[in-house]
């Protein structure tokens, strides 16, 4: 590996994932993700909890980013860190060693916002999305909607206005009485479900914005008139329930994407966030761009759900462009994108 390559060490700790990947002129090489599996008898993130295990997991993470890259620290460019949205603790830990590490070694220091690295996940693998494109961005946290005109420029267009679509897939799953994580189960047994089978309402907000808190609502009230006239309602039900639910939000989520397609004239798509390794929905936007006559982009898997590969990307764009932090830089648990 020659000086004048462009080698940046990234690092992810929004919430619950510690990663770290290295990404070489644009390319990455690894991405490394230590899940954490303590919040799952809490049925949901502890804050403490989750910043207690980034602490534990950091360090060797990131020696493995390094290592198997086959890299040395006397190589890197630049140290790229999540500076937000996500939970305070979490990414303070990675931030403060992102900063550490930056200046311990004499190089630049670059934050990147982890809706923006969501979607230029796309740009990790081939096929990538050609510009403009709109974006459908659903994960626990957020549910946005993203006119993307380049690798930089991007403007939200449409969001939720409370709750985010994940965040409506684990509470109903926990009403469901599915452990934590609850929203891949509730698409696991949405495959043998019927989604007609029951009728949850579809919240309609003005113009491209979502809203996710009425269909809780609903689930729960109507979960608690069926369990008084039948206590096994929900055993002897459980696909059909979670097939419906499944539908109704992806209904929630494709009516105001075929919208903002609509709108601005577009024929590129894609999606981003943990909420788009959800097979209902993959299935329901290929049925979709088939239809409309859409250029659909999925990330894999691996980049659907929070890693370092997408900050890495992120990162890439960044240095191109010389845009780096100082060493006075603070996470932001709400940053817009």
């Amino acid at each position: 590996m020659g000086t004048n390559n462009i080698v940046i060490l990234a690092i992810e700790s929004s919430c619950d994932e510690t990663s770290a990947a290295v990404i070489v002129d644009g390319k990455v090489l690894n991405n490394i993700v230590a899940t954490q599996s303590v919040h799952e008898k809490y049925g949901g993130v502890v804050p403490e909890l989750a910043s207690r295990a980034h602490q534990e997991n950091l360090i060797p993470v990131v020696q493995e980013a390094i290592f198997s890259a086959g890299i040395s620290k006397d190589q890197l460019s630049a140290i790229a860190f999540t500076r937000g949205p996500g939970l305070m603790g979490s990414l303070l830990v990675g931030v403060s060693f992102a900063k550490a590490l930056a200046y311990a070694r004499g190089i630049p220091l670059i934050e990147v916002n982890h809706m923006q690295a969501h979607i230029l996940a796309h740009f990790i693998d081939a096929p990538q999305p050609s510009f403009p494109f709109i974006c459908l961005t659903v994960s626990g946290g957020h549910t946005q909607l993203v006119l993307v005109k380049d690798h930089l420029d991007m403007t939200v267009i449409g969001e939720t206005q409370d709750d985010a679509v994940g965040e409506a897939f684990d509470k109903t799953a926990k009403l469901l009485g599915l452990p934590y994580p609850g929203g891949p189960l509730i698409d696991r047994h949405a495959k043998n479900g019927n989604p007609k089978a029951f009728t949850f309402p579809i919240t309609r907000m003005p113009e491209l914005n979502y809203s996710f808190s009425g269909i809780k609502t609903a689930v729960l009230y109507f979960l608690r008139d069926e369990l008084k006239e039948n206590p096994n309602f929900i055993e002897e039900n459980l696909s059909d329930l979670c097939a419906s639910i499944q539908f109704s939000l992806i209904q929630m989520l494709l009516i105001k994407l075929k919208l903002a397609v609509a709108e601005h004239q577009v024929k590129n798509v894609a999606i981003a966030g943990g909420v788009s390794a959800n097979s209902g929905l993959r299935e329901a936007l290929g049925q979709l761009a088939k239809e409309k006559n859409w250029n659909l982009f999925i990330p894999e898997f691996e980049y659907c759900t929070d890693n370092a590969a997408m900050i890495a990307m992120a990162a890439h764009y960044k240095y191109l462009k010389g845009e780096f932090s100082s060493l006075e830089v603070t996470p932001l648990a709400k940053m817009k994108l």
